[in-house]
């Protein structure tokens, strides 16, 4: 989805799941440079852990609740598979951080990398399509964890799942084999309604930079790059993928889609019917050669979010925040990220068993 306002004065460094001591998480930031690629990525990584270390200190967020995972913390003997995450439009890693505390607590390493011109006040109509980079982004950490003495001998490199949300949902899927109709997305933001897949955020003339907001030229989805934007991102190191609402799951061309070996299982929020086209997933499920689909009703794509803070909303409308970030649906949001996170991890228990 579009990014929002909010996301301009927010930091999401919040882990919206407490902790128990019996299942204890560590979390490092950490910074990936590689000398051959030219998009340094910031990086949050959950862990199993001994226990020890200090809790993180979070920054205050009147948005979203926050708990912490320990920094500091040694992280468990073993080797444990390796869960990618990538975030939504406008987003950061850090807001993943609800989901990856409980991976983290199921016996997973979790990486989450903020992809550099889709995140929270850097964000622009024109880096938005640039689905191949945030694929390559997840390439380079495989790599790069593969490479850091810390974390080489404790992943299990034969099992590496991803779970994107939303705009990274459509990473994950590139990066499973599917790729993207670049004349299918034109036609559908000219034929659909402005907000349809957040056609309106290209239509718009607004975008993000250095914190700030800034004002930008419409953009033109033909001028996006063809072969770049149709290009293979196929990551044959990732075993399995769980894509929850994503985008441009209806926009995928068929024959790479019935070519995709790994399973797959995709997420709706929301009751049939009421799931916004662009993120529709049902029909996407059938055509997968191994998919799963699940809906979780009485939730909408808001859901994803941490849980809110009991004055979110009256703080958002005094930024003229227009998307409904904080309004609950007919359930709590924390029982709604109770049912993904059973989903989610059901799911990578499932496709990344040994042997597999």
């Amino acid at each position: 989805m579009r990014p929002t306002k909010l996301l301009l004065t927010l930091s999401l460094c919040a882990v919206a799941t407490a902790l128990h001591a019996a299942e204890p998480v560590g979390v490092q930031k950490i910074s990936v440079v590689m000398q051959d690629y030219p998009r340094p990525l910031a990086v949050t990584v959950w862990y199993p852990s001994k226990g020890d270390g200090q809790p993180a200190v979070s920054t205050s967020d009147k948005v979203f609740q926050a708990s912490t995972a320990n920094t500091g913390a040694t992280i468990r003997e073993g080797h444990f598979p390796l869960i990618l995450m990538s975030h939504g439009s406008g987003s950061r890693g850090e807001g993943m951080g609800w989901i990856g505390v409980e991976l983290a607590k199921a016996g997973y390493i979790v990486a989450a990398p903020n992809h550099p011109g889709t995140t929270s006040g850097d964000s622009l109509p024109a880096a938005t399509p640039k689905i191949w980079e945030r694929a390559q982004d997840m390439s380079v950490l495989i790599t790069a964890f593969s490479r850091n003495q810390r974390w080489q001998n404790s992943i299990d490199q034969r099992r590496i799942g991803i779970l994107g949300f939303s705009l990274g949902g459509s990473t994950a899927l590139e990066l499973a084999g599917a790729i993207p109709d670049l004349d299918g997305f034109i036609r559908y933001c000219d034929e659909h309604p402005p907000g349809a897949l957040d056609c309106s955020w290209f239509r718009g003339g607004r975008g993000y930079a250095d914190g700030a907001f800034v004002k930008v030229e419409p953009f033109d989805l033909r001028e996006i790059d063809r072969k770049l934007f149709e290009q293979s991102n196929h990551e044959p190191r990732i075993n399995a993928v769980v894509a929850v609402d994503p985008g441009l799951g209806t926009l995928m061309k068929p024959e790479s889609v019935a070519k995709v070996g790994v399973p797959v299982t995709l997420i709706n929020l929301g009751n049939e019917g009421k799931v916004p086209l662009a993120v529709q997933a049902e029909q996407l499920s059938k055509e997968l050669p191994n998919a799963t689909f699940h809906r979780v009703t009485d939730s909408d794509h808001y859901s994803f979010l941490p849980v809110c803070q009991p004055d979110a909303a009256a703080f958002l409308k005094s930024f003229e925040e227009n998307d409904p970030i904080c309004e609950e649906t007919a359930r709590p949001r924390a029982e709604i990220h109770e049912e993904l996170s059973r989903l989610i991890i059901d799911a990578f228990e499932r496709d990344l068993k040994p042997g597999n």
